[in-house]
């Protein structure tokens, strides 16, 4: 099990930027390696699943573990063929102003490896005003 931390700031309000997070639809505007969203409901939920389709129609299973809107923070685990990997999100005020996003990611080290550089283009597009 191999664990990673990404970082990304930029110029988006922090509320903005959660609001990108917590409603699933919007994940393919920030996200490029996300092509849509298939999810029952309108905001992200603890519990619930779904699945995340992304390049040439590869689908993902999900479910939502954890969601703390007050504290900007949700994780989830994700499964790959018979890998799974969590991930852990969360949102702050940079200093200065801005946002501060981070990633932490857990799960077999090529999984984890494979995915960090496409993580960090996406939090910098999900921090962008």
């Amino acid at each position: 099990m191999t664990t990673l931390t990404v970082h990304a700031t930029g110029t988006a309000p922090p509320a903005e930027v959660w609001e990108r997070y917590a409603v699933p639809a919007r994940w393919p505007g920030w996200s490029p390696q996300i092509t849509g969203v298939e999810f029952p409901a309108d905001r992200l939920a603890p519990g619930l699943g779904g699945r995340v389709r992304g390049p040439l129609g590869v689908a993902a299973p999900f479910t939502v573990e954890e969601v703390d809107e007050a504290a900007r923070r949700w994780s989830w685990r994700v499964a790959v063929g018979p890998l799974r990997v969590r991930l852990l999100h969360w949102v702050g005020e940079a200093p200065g102003g801005g946002t501060t996003t981070g990633l932490r990611l857990s799960g077999p080290a090529p999984l984890v490896l494979g995915y960090a550089p496409v993580a960090r283009l996406a939090l910098g597009r999900l921090v962008r005003a």
